[in-house]
């Protein structure tokens, strides 16, 4: 497949790029940067540390959608109603794992995958998709008995909070009990702020260092304490799972599409 990667010069576009190189079945066919970014110009293979490869950083996202047959985002929120528009013109599949998304957002992905096939998900990794059915399943189980906490760390120059992978996680505890997150989460606590109530799910951001990403899944009950954690300790694991995912769009009917599906989870 032919695959474009959007911000190919940030850290996760240069992993991305390395992944895409040694991809089975895979063929770089190019990234884009903002115009007047400084990679611009410069080869792609080169800036993520290959050897060179010909293709040069550009600035026509237009030109990338037409040239792929898959393309790869992680870059920001506001870019992501522009690229799903991007994706319906030109036919082309779309892997989403940019972090932050606004309802906004998942509305024109939901729109896109009307037309063409669409990935979308906090977190790429195996192991994280996992852990979120693990942490539905548990949650089903043991009921609102347990109080849940999700705790997550990533490195200093994270922008967003929570992160999108303790969302999710939220979101999978919520369902488990058969509730909507935004009825029960709690994103801070400061101050005098009284007893926990029944059934809320808490969370705890953490940020600094060059932390990759850690979450945990806290189940805690009267006399016993039950934790689900995963730590990625490379951005490997992001990386090697989006290029999976934009391998499996190939054929793919239109639709919008989880990383669940990807791995075939039940």
């Amino acid at each position: 497949m032919n695959i474009g990667i959007l911000g190919c010069a940030g850290r996760m576009g240069r992993m991305l790029v390395r992944e895409v190189l040694t991809a089975e079945g895979a063929t770089l066919v190019g990234g884009t940067e903002a115009v007047g970014h400084d990679a611009v110009g410069k080869d792609i293979a080169g800036l993520a540390g290959a050897e060179p490869c010909g293709l040069t950083v550009h600035g026509d996202t237009d030109a990338l959608f037409a040239a792929s047959d898959v393309v790869i985002d992680f870059t920001a929120p506001d870019a992501v109603a522009v690229n799903a528009r991007l994706a319906v013109e030109h036919g082309t599949a779309l892997v989403v794992g940019t972090t932050g998304l606004r309802p906004a957002d998942l509305e024109a992905l939901a729109t896109a995958g009307a037309t063409v096939a669409v990935v979308q998900a906090a977190n790429m990794s195996i192991g994280v998709n996992l852990m979120l059915g693990l942490t539905r399943q548990v949650a089903s189980i043991l009921g609102d008995d347990y109080d849940i906490e999700i705790v997550e760390m990533h490195h200093r120059h994270k922008v967003d909070a929570p992160s999108g992978t303790a969302l999710a996680l939220g979101h999978a505890a919520a369902a488990g009990r058969g509730t909507a997150l935004d009825a029960v989460s709690r994103r801070v606590r400061d101050g005098h702020v009284g007893a926990r109530p029944r059934g809320e799910i808490g969370f705890a951001t953490l940020r600094g260092g060059d932390v990759v990403g850690e979450h945990a899944v806290v189940f805690a009950g009267e006399g016993e304490r039950i934790e689900l954690a995963h730590k990625a300790s490379s951005r490997t694991v992001f990386a090697r799972g989006a290029v999976r995912a934009a391998l499996w769009t190939a054929g793919r009917a239109p639709g919008l599409y989880s990383m669940r599906d990807v791995l075939g989870f039940e």
